[in-house]
């Protein structure tokens, strides 16, 4: 798989593994009971959906590039290779989805050694197929989005999402949210990071922000961030920003103001 037009196929041919698994996520939610949730951890919750949709995207994903290997957060596949992983989360924001809050996402990213370079997020309440691939911009549902013009934290609105666990860095997380109810149009938690870093993307927010999170919340929905013309780095303003648990994405714009607040708090 060297070619762009490959990489264009296997797109397509992701985005439709994604959407067909949002539905049988959808349906499933019609008559989902909270005597099926599982405890993984303190406030770490998964399903049988969760564990399902993941094998059904193993299992087309493994069709459509055999040779790839896997990161997935329930674990059903664990075998990795050397050029190819696919990292997925089969339902990123499962604490919505076991209440019937309507936000939670399908995630799934392929890395060609430590790079991204191709990601979906299909947001299944909304219909909607956030995708890029490296080099070719982002789209939502075939139209071509772009983050936003906003010029600085003043004019922009923020996205983070609450620690459920690990409460170490809680003080400093709390500073951090006062000094941004401060200096920005206002913070949202909507519950689901690969939906947060789509909503960058397309312009709907300036900024997310967030620590504790793995390979598979952010994977897929950094580079569709990067691809709207967007900005990721780490806390630092580095690059380890998959595997580090902690990320900043903005429209560009704002992302230098942005970083300096963390760090002030952070580092």
């Amino acid at each position: 798989m060297d070619t762009q037009i490959q990489l264009s196929a296997l797109l397509e041919q992701t985005q439709e593994i994604a959407k067909n698994v949002g539905s049988f996520i959808r349906k499933e939610r019609q008559h989902f009971s909270a005597d099926k949730v599982e405890h993984k951890g303190f406030n770490d919750l998964v399903s049988y959906v969760d564990k399902e949709a993941e094998k059904m995207i193993v299992a087309a994903l493994s069709k459509i590039l055999p040779e790839a290997g896997f990161i997935t957060e329930e674990e059903t596949n664990t075998t990795q290779a050397d050029q190819y992983n696919w990292v997925i989360d089969p339902l990123d924001g499962t604490t919505n989805f076991i209440h019937g809050i309507p936000v939670f996402a399908v995630s799934i990213a392929l890395m060609e050694y430590d790079e991204v370079i191709l990601g979906v997020v299909y947001e299944v309440n909304r219909h909607e197929c956030f995708y890029a691939m490296k080099g070719g911009g982002a789209f939502c549902n075939d139209t071509k989005i772009k983050v936003s013009s906003a010029p600085d934290l003043s004019a922009s609105l923020i996205a983070t999402g609450f620690p459920y666990y690990n409460f170490e860095l809680i003080d400093k997380y709390l500073f951090a949210l006062k000094t941004f109810m401060q200096k920005t149009h206002g913070i949202r938690r909507f519950g689901s990071a690969a939906t947060d870093l789509c909503y960058v993307a397309a312009g709907r927010i300036e900024g997310f922000f967030e620590y504790n999170l793995n390979s598979y919340d952010v994977a897929a929905g950094a580079l569709i961030v990067q691809e709207a013309g967007g900005a990721v780095t780490d806390f630092s303003g580095g690059k380890n920003y998959i595997f580090g648990r902690e990320i900043i994405a903005s429209n560009h714009h704002i992302q230098e103001d942005f970083t300096k607040e963390i760090q002030a708090i952070w580092l």
